[in-house]
């Protein structure tokens, strides 16, 4: 039965999305992508077992050719990120979804949606919501799942618990974090998920999944601080912090942008708790082992973290900060203005440890150099509105296609021969840097290229105010690498 289906998962390069379709792989099922951007995938280690459809979910056409031939249909797609108008967004995907999915005969819709069931919903539960009415408004039957907080390693949910917890061991706190709420472990939503794309009818209704535990948000930030060895944290409520005043906080103290933290905080004002009414458990039973406490969800996500094994991340799928930085890499003969900083040097090191120290840089590691003024970039970023420097890496060594690098995007990854990153950060223009290198003799010569498409004047004197800074970060990064593949060359890479 599994080998006949075809299953299709849209937001494959996103959190859950990218863990589902190992999931449904691994239960030899036949599965299609659908992706906007095919290049945020091509660093994924099932991405040729897969078939991957490109479109948009907003193109009625792109939409229906992706769901030719299709049988079930995961619904994964949201836009909280992308400004003050996501529900509006997230309206038009979902309608157009559910007009293609019937026009393309697809027996199943399963949708990913969030608890809610306070009558004063958050304007992101209220779109989660809406999505859900407008995608079970055709003819195909859609099953909704929904869930509260996901922890696992990777999540947006996690990380700003981790680093709200790290980083403050006094915390004053709005009212909200009294909250109940009812988290879930992503094992746990993968095993719901691959189950119901085995069901052998389709299914119509809402159902909502829950782990083990009730409790609050004060009280996982406790379990948390009790999970990672650290002492018991003093949360201080106090009235005024609104949710705009939190989200702009945990932007600031958390890799999560604020705005994706907005619609979080937002939702975490109701109370998210499964409704026992609205069990599934008589459609797809809990696992045999039962379903994950928090603390040991936190323990595995914990230890995923820490031995560098993070399979997706929440920023994998973030969008591009600004509307005209969404194409990317156009050709040299697309007519725009290009302007390149432009530095080589050689190196006597190994070329794989002059890969490593190029492959390992941001994150932890830093820009070799000149940190602070990184880090003030990544302030500035912050407060207009991007992703900041905070957001870091999936992985401290290695790097794959679509990674979110602190404020870059991955674009092209090719071992021992180049690196390309894509500025997300919000800027006049597109820009890019990228590493070249190549064996020449005993030596291993290092082309280090920052290239910028200015948008209109204001682009062109954005560029050239900064070239004094330019002037003193990329000699020193350059010069920086090769110490660093030296040291490597002579130490190891610990």
């Amino acid at each position: 039965m599994n080998q006949a289906r075809r299953i299709l998962v849209t937001g494959a390069s996103g959190y859950v999305g990218g863990r589902l379709v190992r999931a449904l792989l691994n239960e030899d099922m036949k599965v299609r992508i659908f992706v906007r951007d095919k290049s945020k995938v091509l660093g994924q280690p099932w991405v040729n077992e897969v078939e991957i459809a490109v479109g948009n979910a907003n193109s009625f056409d792109e939409t229906l050719a992706a769901l030719q031939g299709v049988h079930t249909a995961f619904y994964l797609l949201h836009s909280i990120g992308v400004g003050t108008h996501f529900d509006e967004i997230e309206a038009a995907m979902a309608d157009n979804f559910s007009r293609a999915a019937q026009a393309a005969g697809v027996s199943q819709i399963v949708y990913l949606g969030g608890i809610a069931n306070d009558s004063k919903q958050s304007k992101h539960l209220a779109s989660r919501a809406r999505t859900g009415e407008l995608l079970a408004s055709g003819k195909v039957s859609v099953m909704e799942l929904r869930a509260g907080i996901i922890i696992g390693s990777g999540s947006a949910s996690f990380e700003m618990l981790r680093h709200l917890t790290h980083r403050l061991p006094v915390m004053t706190t709005p009212k909200w974090v009294t909250n109940l709420t009812h988290p879930i472990a992503i094992r746990d939503v993968l095993w719901y998920l691959t189950n119901v794309a085995k069901l052998k009818e389709p299914v119509k209704g809402i159902f909502d999944i829950g782990g083990p535990e009730i409790l609050s948000y004060a009280d996982m930030m406790q379990k948390f601080a009790a999970c990672s060895g650290l002492r018991k944290r003093w949360i201080i409520r106090v009235p005024v912090l609104t949710p705009k005043l939190s989200s702009l906080w945990i932007g600031f103290v958390t890799p999560v942008p604020t705005a994706l933290a907005r619609p979080l905080v937002g939702s975490l004002i109701n109370e998210t708790v499964a409704d026992p009414k609205k069990t599934i458990d008589a459609i797809v039973p809990k696992p045999p082992e039962g379903l994950i406490d928090v603390t040991t969800a936190i323990n595995l996500a914990l230890s995923r973290t820490s031995n560098n094994q993070v399979e997706t991340r929440w920023s994998d799928a973030t969008a591009p900060t600004a509307p005209w930085q969404k194409a990317q890499s156009d050709p040299d003969w697309a007519g725009e203005m290009i302007l390149k900083d432009k530095r080589e040097t050689l190196a006597d090191a190994p070329i794989d440890c002059v890969w490593k120290s190029i492959e390992q840089i941001g994150g932890e590691t830093g820009w070799y150099g000149a940190d602070f003024l990184w880090w003030a970039r990544g302030v500035i970023d912050r407060l207009v509105g991007g992703v900041g420097l905070r957001r870091g890496r999936r992985d401290p060594k290695h790097l794959r296609v679509g990674d979110g690098l602190d404020f870059w995007r991955v674009e092209q990854v090719e071992k021992e021969k180049v690196l390309r990153l894509y500025a997300e950060m919000i800027l006049p223009g597109k820009a890019w840097l990228e590493f070249r290198i190549q064996q020449e003799g005993n030596q291993v010569r290092i082309i280090q290229e920052a290239t910028f498409s200015p948008r209109g004047l204001g682009g062109q004197l954005y560029w050239y105010a900064i070239l004094p800074l330019h002037a003193f970060v990329f000699p020193t990064m350059l010069r920086n690498i090769v110490r660093s593949s030296k040291r490597k060359a002579l130490f190891g890479d610990a």
